[in-house]
């Protein structure tokens, strides 16, 4: 599982020699387990089977009063764990076995993305209950949804637009709803869906529960909340204090992979760094295994260490990094937790971590005692947001890079053999060596003998180039710039309410013309609502927006410029379907 959806494995603080029970995480300071917050026995061994360790912040400060039944407003950035802190409830509440056609659940997320992955972690969740959970977003053909609503559900989990759509069609009643989930509520107002969640919950219960989630809270959002929330418990995941002193020495990186790629890209950037001692966080137990039983086929000397090990085992692994016969320990947070090691030079986030203060914890390991320490974050593209979430909190930049490319890599391997070549002759007694060498200069010149050897020297290290494989170069999803703007800086309008003039087209992004202006009654937040509910972008990735009289110009990146010409090719707009072309200015 990855991303929002997941639990993330993230824990505020915790034992690393508690031996914790099944579905319950080791007690510690942080106080509470998943067993703790009244959870069924069948979502227990859930959690347990997915290895979650330990309830996140905003997950013990909601899931009791969800379970009570109350209306929540929470403030948590995504990657808090905020899935399972509304999920758990909702499924806490459901008739196991239930075969009632109409949805008792409704969550509402921004894109096409985020709903698959929240649908499939409601499903994991409720896999012992048999829980029917169906997703619902544009960009699918319809008739799919259509079936599988036509058969009967427990759990929707929809984008606004297409949630409309199956309501106005009939397709989808919400008569029976309990508990309605708005999620990432402010990126769904910012991408003009405040209409379509307002029809929405007009046809929903009045006595339902109704939850909101979201990353902030502007006033509109307020707005809504008061108009849609029933005496709300308000609740926001409070953010540590750094403590005074000096700030540790840590040079913190961060390079951008695809997921399919980061364990080829963590050994180039291990390959590249050579870290004396390095701490690999992963979010869960399975991710830890999986990984270290990865790098460890790759030639690295790499221990796992997570909450489901007993003590002797936890033991070993520590015994095995501090006497140097292991150089990477790849961990959870709570097992990790209270680790002091004085050789540790490296932090690794293999994922963004799940909460800024995780991320400030995890660099505090390194750079102490005036030492230097590097901490490396592995992101995936859609992971900028978090990270400059990450940069506020810590006080400090987190320098994008280049991943190291395999010349850099080669170039690397090379200096290491150059310095052990030359520390041997330093140091070692060289002489009982001297007969070899002097009986193959009989036969070949001796810088030929020299090369010869330090190939040998350089391959025994490790250094062979065979198995370098290609990683193929991404970069963070852009912000959106306003081209009026000196500079091209942020636009915090977000292109929603106004026309925006034309500019120059930043590097990567694409004008689109779309055959329908103001006389069609067309709007910015109609334009961003089609794009993001049928061709999956997120509201974010859209650029700077025109409204003509009788055309529309938006900007997109270039990589999607073909698959959102095609999704609007085949939706409406206004009831209209629109021509949409590469805008002749752009090429």
């Amino acid at each position: 599982m990855t991303g929002e959806a997941g639990q993330h494995d993230r824990a505020g603080s915790g034992s690393p020699t508690a031996e914790p029970a099944p579905g319950v995480a080791p007690d510690d300071e942080s106080g509470g387990t998943f067993a703790d917050l009244g959870l069924r026995p069948e979502l227990l061994t859930a959690l347990t089977g997915l290895g979650y360790e330990e309830p996140t912040p905003i997950q013990r400060a909601a899931i009791p009063l969800l379970i009570e039944g109350r209306d929540l407003q929470g403030q948590a950035a995504t990657g808090t764990g905020k899935t399972a802190a509304y999920a758990l409830p909702l499924l806490q509440r459901l008739q196991a076995g239930r075969r009632d056609p109409e949805p008792v659940g409704l969550i509402l997320v921004p894109t096409r993305e985020l709903a698959i992955q929240v649908s499939e972690a409601v499903y994991r969740y409720g896999r012992a209950l048999g829980t029917r959970v169906v997703p619902v977003y544009g960009g699918q053909p319809i008739g799919r949804q259509l079936r599988a609503l036509d058969g009967g559900v427990d759990v929707v989990v929809a984008t606004p637009g297409r949630a409309l759509d199956h309501v106005r069609r009939s397709t989808l009643r919400l008569g029976s709803v309990a508990t309605v989930v708005l999620d990432e509520a402010d990126e769904m107002l910012d991408m003009g869906f405040a209409e379509d969640l307002e029809a929405i919950l007009d046809e929903t219960p009045e006595d339902r529960q109704t939850v909101l989630f979201s990353a902030t809270m502007p006033h509109r959002l307020d707005s809504l909340a008061r108009r849609h929330l029933r005496d709300p418990v308000r609740i926001q995941v409070a953010r540590e204090q750094r403590a005074s002193g000096e700030a540790p020495r840590v040079r913190q990186t961060a390079y951008v992979v695809p997921r399919a790629s980061k364990p080829a890209a963590l050994g180039r950037v291990l390959d590249v760094e050579a870290p004396t001692a390095a701490i690999v966080f992963c979010r869960t137990r399975g991710e830890v295994d999986e990984l270290t039983e990865t790098l460890n086929g790759r030639g690295y000397r790499a221990e796992p260490l997570h909450g489901g090990m007993s003590q002797e085992q936890r033991d070993r692994v520590m015994g095995r990094l501090r006497a140097g016969t292991a150089d990477l320990l790849v961990a959870t947070d709570v097992a990790a937790r209270g680790l002091d090691i004085d050789q540790l030079t490296h932090v690794v986030n293999y994922d963004v971590p799940s909460a800024p203060e995780t991320y400030v914890h995890r660099i505090g390991r390194v750079g102490r005692a005036g030492r230097e320490g590097v901490a490396i974050t592995l992101v995936e593209p859609r992971g900028h947001r978090m990270l400059k979430t990450i940069e506020q909190v810590a006080g400090s930049s987190i320098a994008v890079e280049k991943l190291p490319t395999v010349a850099d890599l080669r170039a690397r391997r090379l200096e290491l053999t150059r310095a052990a070549l030359r520390e041997s002759l330093l140091e070692d007694d060289l002489e009982h060596f001297r007969v070899v060498v002097e009986t193959l200069t009989d036969e070949f010149d001796v810088m030929e003998v020299a090369l010869a050897a330090v190939k040998l020297a350089h391959e025994a290290g490790g250094g062979s180039d065979d198995d370098d494989e290609d990683i193929p170069e991404v970069a963070l999803r852009p912000e959106r710039r306003d081209p009026r703007r000196p500079g091209g800086g942020r636009d915090e309008r977000r292109g929603r309410g106004d026309d925006r003039g034309r500019g120059a087209v930043g590097a990567g992004v694409t004008r689109l013309f779309v055959g329908l202006g103001r006389d069609a009654g067309v709007r910015p937040a109609d334009l961003v609502g089609a794009i993001t509910g049928e061709a999956g972008l997120r509201g974010r990735d859209i650029g700077a927006i025109e409204i003509a009289q009788r055309f529309s110009v938006v900007e997109v990146p270039e990589a999607a410029a073909e698959p959102v010409i095609a999704a609007l090719r085949q939706a409406t707009i206004k009831g209209r379907r629109p021509v949409v072309r590469r805008d002749r200015a752009d090429g």
